[in-house]
């Protein structure tokens, strides 16, 4: 039984086994990259990712399938890689984060012109509305900024008014208004 375990993990060379679980990593992590880009209306660069994707794919994908019968292994380290991919794609992502959030805050009526007055000193355009809560009236503050500013933006807030409710949502389409200039996606 032990010749078939070693038999089958050793079927393939080493340094071949980890080519595959690296090129299918990078691959799959473009793959991911690219369809978020894409959905962001970033479509120059997620074409661009897109040939380089293919390119990965056709070389390591006939690599596994040409040799699967005899080391059964590489579907396996393919396999790897494949979830190695999806996983260093997301972190690559939220590094880069891309795109803009509106920051919705419900804070207290007469904590609200102190909030206001300090977001729009640090550059922020913020629009307001009066609300009315479960037991008091309530100001809603929203500020719009890119991904990446986002923490820092939480931040501010929290420090000005620590009982603020904070809501973040992904913004697709903005157009006119006060926010920070759009950033390029390399610098």
């Amino acid at each position: 039984m032990s010749d078939v375990i070693i038999k089958f993990l050793t079927a393939a060379p080493p340094l071949e086994l980890f080519l595959i679980l690296f090129s299918k990593a990078v691959e799959v992590a473009i793959g991911t990259l690219r369809l978020i880009f894409i959905s962001k209306g970033y479509r120059r660069e997620g074409t661009i990712l897109s040939f380089f994707e293919i390119l990965l794919w056709t070389f390591v994908a006939s690599r596994v399938i040409m040799g699967i019968a005899e080391a059964p292994i590489k579907g396996i380290v393919y396999s790897i890689g494949f979830s190695v991919g999806v996983y260093a794609g997301s972190l690559i992502e939220a590094y880069i984060a891309m795109g803009r959030v509106l920051i919705q805050t419900i804070v207290a009526k007469e904590n609200a012109e102190s909030v206001i007055n300090n977001l729009r000193e640090k550059g922020y355009g913020v629009t307001t509305m009066s609300a009315q809560g479960r037991d008091s009236e309530k100001t809603v503050l929203m500020v719009f900024t890119n991904r990446k500013g986002k923490e820092e933006l939480i931040t501010i807030i929290t420090s000005l008014d620590s009982t603020a409710m904070i809501i973040a949502n992904d913004v697709s389409t903005l157009r006119g208004g006060t926010f920070v200039a759009k950033r390029k996606l390399l610098k």
